[in-house]
Order: structure tokens, then sequence, then C-alpha cells
């Protein structure tokens, strides 16, 4: 740590920054700001193109979505940060190639981005809530901050209480999220609006486990209860398979009783889609739960994520109507 620390004062100014910039884009993880982005604009499209008035439209609607999925990675990109800071002594087990366990960034510096990120996050909600002239916006985004501090930092610390751990992840990262991108085109007091956050929820409640697999020495060390820490991860992944194709059930049922207001046909194929997805992924789980505890991003995690973007997109399709699809495409 101290040969570190020499090394960076010797670089050049112009270097140290680059190397600076480089520790704070790690710090956010990139690769997980996707996911809450996309979620938003599809919240927000899925809302333009569903039954009720409209909040707002023109180029407002337009800034309303920017702001919504900017200020979405924002809000992740801090609890990301907020996670580092109080789980340093676990990464310094299971991910000690990232910059705050090389020494990169310091808590304190990771806590001020953390403030300053989820300070933006806020600020983007209250723009988008001032075109829509309702609170819904800014009562979700902070909603979901205090999720992120919960789970992270003392003293409730959800990440170290299994299934609160979960339910911690999922109710932001999910349900609200979903309602959050909805709230930047229509009132969020719909119960289309939470019938949807709720299947994101579920999904999630189950399948935010598929990374604590590879983070077992580290939680295990420092005294943090995840589910196959508690369950051990034979019997953990059977408890989270069915949170894995279950809630897209809902897809098909929901159209069919008339709660989603998009295109039934559509809407069944998505569901469709999504719960043989999700069986898929629940197989290779179940197929061999150890090999998750052995790599960082298994072939499961991946597959989740990828789901979890394709239901963003599928949920869009299923309520834009085909001739605008078709006059988008020039056909």
């Amino acid at each position: 740590m101290e040969n570190s620390a020499v090394y960076r004062r010797a670089l050049p100014a112009r270097d140290r920054f680059k190397r600076a910039l480089r520790a704070y884009w790690q710090l956010s993880r990139p690769f997980t700001l996707l996911a809450p982005s996309l979620g938003m604009l599809s919240g927000g499209l899925v809302a333009l193109f569903a039954r009720g008035d409209k909040l707002v439209s023109g180029s407002g609607l337009w800034v309303n979505l920017i702001l919504g999925a900017l200020g979405a990675a924002l809000l992740n990109a801090a609890s990301n940060a907020i996670n580092q800071v109080y789980d340093l002594s676990i990464d310094r087990i299971n991910k000690p190639g990232r910059p705050m366990p090389r020494g990169d960034i310091k808590p304190g510096a990771a806590l001020a981005f953390c403030a300053a990120t989820t300070g933006l996050a806020l600020v983007c909600a209250v723009l988008a809530s001032y075109n829509t002239r309702r609170l819904d916006t800014v009562i979700l985004f902070g909603m979901a901050a205090i999720f992120s501090w919960a789970y992270s930092a003392p003293p409730l610390r959800m990440r170290a209480r299994g299934w609160l751990a979960n339910l911690t992840v999922a109710i932001p990262r999910g349900t609200l999220l979903k309602v959050a991108g909805w709230s930047l085109v229509q009132s969020t007091a719909t119960a289309e609006a939470w019938y949807i956050g709720a299947i994101m929820g579920l999904f999630l409640l189950g399948a935010t486990s598929t990374k604590d697999f590879s983070d077992i020495r580290g939680d295990e060390a420092c005294g943090v209860k995840t589910l196959p820490i508690i369950y051990g991860p034979r019997a953990a992944a059977s408890v989270i398979a069915p949170f894995l194709v279950l809630p897209f059930l809902l897809i098909p049922y929901g159209a069919v009783t008339g709660v989603l207001t998009g295109r039934v046909v559509d809407l069944v194929w998505v569901g469709l889609i999504c719960t043989f997805w999700g069986l898929y992924i629940a197989v290779i789980i179940l197929r061999d739960p150890d090999a998750l505890t052995r790599t960082e991003n298994h072939p499961a995690w991946r597959q989740m994520y990828y789901l979890m973007l394709f239901v963003q997109v599928g949920f869009v399709l299923a309520y834009v109507p085909h001739d605008a699809v078709r006059r988008m495409l020039g056909l």
C-alpha cells in the first residue's frame, strides 16, 4: 500500500488525473448502470403508450426520459460506491482488484463521490417532477437512495441480513425503478405501474443472490449472512430458482386479465420468452451450484443480467403501436 502511494506521487499530474478518473469509473461499475437507465426509459415509454392521461408531451417528454435515464445511472453509481465503502474488508478478500482495495480511492473520497452522484440524481428527479407538476419522481428517487444506504451502511446494514438484503435490493432496483420510469410520463396512482414493478421486484428478490455465491469466502469471514451462507450453495440455488421463472408468468396473466394495457399477444410472447429464459438460468444454477462460488461473473449471472435487459425492451415493444414501429423503420 505504501509503495503504491509513493508511485502515485511520482506520476505526472496529467497521468494522476487520468488514473483517478479511471478509478472512479471503476468504482461506479459502469456495466451495471445500463440496466437501471434502460429500466427508466422502458418505464417511461410504456407509460407513454399505456392507457391514462399523459403529464408531458413533445420536447418535455424526451427531456424527462433523458433526465430519468441519467438520474437512474447516477443513483446506481452512488449505490455501488457506498456498497464498496462498507464492504471494503470483504472486497479485500473477494475482489482485491477493485479501486478501493488497491488503494486508488480512499473511503472518504468514495463517500464524497456517493454524495455527489446522489445529489445529481435527485436534481434530475426534481427537474423531471417540475415538468410533470407532480412529486412522484422525487419521492421514488428519494426512497431508492434511502434503500441504498440501508442496504450497505450501518446501523441497518441490510446487506448482512439474509432475505432482508434481497428485499432491500429488489424494492428499489426492481419495483421502484419501473414505477419511477412510469412517473416520468404518467401519475403513479395506477395499478398497472405497480403491477409491472412487482414483476421486476419479484424477479430480483431471487436473482440478486446470483452474485452472492462467489462472495461466500469474504462474506463468511466478515459475518455477512447471505442466502448461500445461510442455506449452503445447493439449497440456496433451489430457493432462488422459482423467482427466476414464476414472476414472468404474471406478464401473460396481466395481459389476459386487462391489468396490462399493451397488446395481449405481444405481452404473452414476452412473458413466455422470459419464463423459458428464466427456466434455462435456473437449470444452469441447479445443475452445479458450487460452480457459482468459483467465479465472479458466472454464466448464470450474465444470463440473468441479459434477461433483465430483454424484459425492459420487451415491455416497450409490446406497448408501442405497430404502425409507429413501421414509420420509424421507414416501412
